[in-house]
């Protein structure tokens, strides 16, 4: 196999078309939106539109939660220390998700209080 490339002529100078620049648009002037603080947007987020967005987000889950209990009506036999009982299978497995999200939320606040007391051992030194 052989390169062609290098048996190719350079071309040292930029042919006409080539030279000329890509056309651009105007800038037009425009006011700022609202006074304030020079930098700063203002539609910037705020904790207000964060909490709408939550609010959203969880009404949207709370949605699909219902959804999922409405499909899952059978009853299935549950056993947990030798206490036995009859529940549907949607709540048995929305109890066993909100046991592991409790396990986990308790873990990352021990971790948390921990992190907290060796910072303030920390400073105090």
């Amino acid at each position: 196999m052989t390169d062609t490339s290098a048996t190719r002529p350079v071309q040292s100078h930029p042919t006409p078309a080539d030279s000329t620049p890509p056309p651009q648009a105007p800038v037009a002037e425009t006011a700022p939106l609202a006074a304030g603080p020079v930098g700063r947007s203002p539609l910037r987020r705020t904790r207000t539109s964060a909490t709408w967005i939550g609010v959203i987000v969880f009404t949207a889950v709370l949605v699909l939660l219902l959804i999922f209990i409405l499909q899952n009506t059978q009853s299935v036999q549950i056993s947990y220390f030798g206490a036995t009982g009859h529940v549907s299978l949607a709540v048995a497995m929305l109890l066993a998700a909100v046991a592991g999200v409790l396990l986990t939320a308790i873990a990352g606040s021990l971790r948390i209080w921990q992190l907290r007391r060796r910072l303030r051992g920390v400073t105090r030194r």
